[in-house]
């Protein structure tokens, strides 16, 4: 039995089955989704604070084909913590096809080097931190401990992924200037649009990206403005990172959209919108093939068969 009385049950994604009118290039890589569940053979976090739908990887493989998306990254969700156990799994069913960001504890002790290798092994390029819900923003960063988990993982080669919103640290580049990895932003620095791209954290964020120590995900763009689709308010900060560095940017289809409390996208018209909002053909293979064959290490993209 799921227990949901001090999780609520959250919004399960757009079932219809509907591809997007644009085609994007071989090689694709949706870079942020997450598989949740089954929750009966990989249970949730007693401490999570929601509780998804079931989303399966099957649920996700066959919106992947729907998409015309061939390869993926899969992010640990929160509601598992720090055990990876349904990650693993996902990434060792197709190692050509999926890549991953896994959540380690943060008393490193607790993590040992076979465990590290293991996670490697099995696909995982990254680590997840979430800033949003530990940190109170006028206490300032947990600098020491970000660098020692940086580290940690810099003899795999691995970056660190923060969910965090820039906004609230206006000493952004200052903080990360000399950092020991590259760091991967979600949501577009996950700042709301109310704040504008004259933030001074999210400046921060484009410093960071000129000088190519930062990566922007460009994902999730419902969760940080007021309104729907065509989430008009969030086009200039599209526009900011791709001028600060295009070769800095991946996409993603944030699926199963988890804690959405406005209307839910359909991820069809989420492919659209990039097609609407990186009109370009060639900065689109980048930031769908490209960038992310660096950022994740993907093998040569080659069709099943050939």
């Amino acid at each position: 039995m799921i227990h949901t009385l001090s999780a609520p049950l959250c919004q399960a994604p757009d079932p219809e089955i509907r591809s997007p009118s644009i085609a994007f290039p071989e090689g694709a890589v949706d870079c942020h989704a997450h598989v949740c569940g089954p929750a009966l053979q990989f249970p949730y976090a007693p401490e999570r604070i929601y509780t998804p739908p079931d989303a399966p990887l099957e649920n996700y493989q066959s919106l992947l084909a729907m998409l015309g998306v061939n390869r993926a990254v899969l992010v640990q969700p929160s509601v598992y913590g720090t055990d990876n156990r349904a990650l693993l799994a996902a990434l060792k069913s197709d190692p050509q096809q999926f890549r991953g960001v896994a959540v380690i504890p943060n008393h490193l002790e607790e993590v040992s080097e076979p465990y590290l290798q293991e996670l490697h092994d099995a696909g995982v390029r990254g680590v997840r931190c979430n800033i949003v819900d530990v940190t109170d923003p006028s206490t300032g960063l947990p600098i020491q401990t970000l660098k020692a988990l940086a580290e940690r993982i810099k003899p795999f080669g691995w970056h660190l992924e923060l969910l965090m919103h820039v906004n609230e640290y206006p000493d952004l580049a200052k903080v990360f200037e000399h950092f020991p990895v590259d760091l991967v932003f979600g949501h577009f620095g996950y700042t709301h649009a109310k704040h504008g791209v004259s933030n001074k954290g999210f400046q921060g964020l484009l410093e960071l990206m000129r000088n190519e120590q930062a990566w922007v995900k460009m994902t999730g763009p419902y969760r940080i403005c007021d309104g729907n689709l065509p989430y008009t308010d969030m086009r200039p900060f599209n526009d900011a990172v791709i001028e600060a560095n295009p070769k800095r940017l991946v996409w993603g289809s944030d699926w199963p959209h988890v804690m959405v409390k406005k209307q839910m996208p359909h991820d069809a018209d989420l492919c659209e919108l990039l097609g609407t909002w990186v009109s370009d053909s060639a900065l689109r293979k980048s930031i769908l093939v490209d960038n992310p064959c660096i950022l994740y290490d993907f093998p040569t993209f080659s069709k099943v068969g050939n």
